[in-house]
C-alpha cells in the first residue's frame, strides 16, 4: 500500500495588494465519487479508475482545504488570511470552495472545474461568486520518470491546480 498527499505551490505572491478584509476558507466540497481513501481518476466521461494500491494520507477534501489554505496565505497580504478553524476577527469574511469535477490522466495532466462564494455580513450573504475550469499539462519529465507512478503524478497535478485556483480566488478577492 502507498500513500500520497498534496503540497502547497508556489504562485503570484501578495506584493503590493492593498489591505483588505479578512478572509476564512471554511469548507472545500468535493464529488461524492472522489471522496473515499483509494485514489480515484474520472478518465473520461461516465468511467472513473479506482487505483486499489494507493490512498490518499487523509480524506482528500480535508488536505485540498488544507493545500489550498496553505496557497492562499502566500498570495495574499499579511493578516488577510485566516486559517480554517482559527477563531476569527470580527467582520471576518468566509469564503467557500466547490470541486465541481476532476479529470485526470496516467501521464500528469488534470483538468478542474470549480466554483468559490465568499460571505459577508450579518446577515450572511454572498458578496461573490466566481468559476473557473483549470488544467495543467503533463509535466515533460513525466514520460522519462519511471519510477513515477499514477497516484503520485496526479497528486503533484491536483496540487499545481489548487495552486492555479488560489491565484485565481486572490485576484477575484483583491479585485472585489
Amino acid at each position: 500500500m502507498h500513500y500520497v498527499t498534496l503540497s502547497a505551490a508556489p504562485g503570484q505572491a501578495a506584493g503590493a495588494m492593498p489591505a483588505m478584509q479578512a478572509v476564512q476558507l471554511t469548507a472545500v466540497h468535493i464529488p461524492a465519487e472522489l471522496d473515499r481513501p483509494e485514489v480515484v481518476t474520472q478518465i473520461a466521461p461516465n468511467r472513473l479508475a479506482i487505483d486499489d494500491n494507493h490512498r490518499w494520507g487523509a480524506p482528500l477534501a480535508r488536505m485540498m482545504r488544507r493545500t489550498l489554505a496553505q496557497d492562499l496565505v502566500m498570495r495574499l497580504p499579511a493578516g488577510a488570511f485566516v486559517f480554517p478553524d482559527a477563531p476569527v476577527p470580527a467582520d471576518t469574511r468566509t469564503l467557500v470552495v466547490t470541486i465541481l469535477g476532476v479529470q485526470a490522466d496516467a501521464r500528469g495532466a488534470l483538468k478542474m472545474q470549480a466554483s468559490w462564494t465568499l460571505l459577508s455580513g450579518q446577515p450572511t450573504r454572498a458578496t461573490l461568486t466566481r468559476e473557473a475550469t483549470l488544467e495543467t499539462a503533463a509535466p515533460a519529465s513525466a514520460a522519462d520518470d519511471e519510477a513515477a507512478d499514477a497516484a503520485t503524478t496526479q497528486a503533484a497535478a491536483m496540487s499545481r491546480v489548487l495552486g492555479m485556483l488560489a491565484d485565481r480566488i486572490a485576484a477575484s478577492i483583491a479585485a472585489h
